[in-house]
């Protein structure tokens, strides 16, 4: 239960439901989180943050890009269903679905 609480927490805000919109099409660097959502630096890490913090994405290293993508093998059952029925949700969502058109074209920049 207490999983599931931390997660409809850190999804209660609309930054961070966009940026789990597009971390379920691909992974993601900061850089292509602040172009596909067109936020600033600050906002997209903090974001991106509170989204690791919950358990719902992890992280991984690659050069000098941090890479972001949903946490596949930590979520619980209750967290899994809860981001199908999001992927199901945001599918018919306008917003959503210019954040995920940007998303094609961004670039991964140095930090």
């Amino acid at each position: 239960m207490r999983e599931l609480v931390r997660a409809c927490k850190a999804i209660s805000a609309e930054t961070r439901l966009r940026i789990l919109n597009i971390v379920m099409v691909r992974e993601c660097s900061v850089s292509e989180v602040m172009q596909s959502l067109q936020i600033s630096q600050t906002r997209a890490s903090r974001n991106l943050g509170a989204l690791y913090d919950a358990g719902l994405l992890d992280s991984r290293r690659e050069g000098t890009w941090v890479l972001y993508s949903v946490a596949e093998g930590g979520l619980d059952g209750h967290s899994r269903e809860l981001l199908e029925a999001l992927q199901s949700m945001l599918s018919e969502d306008r917003q959503a679905q210019e954040d995920i058109s940007r998303l094609a074209s961004a670039k991964r920049s140095a930090p």
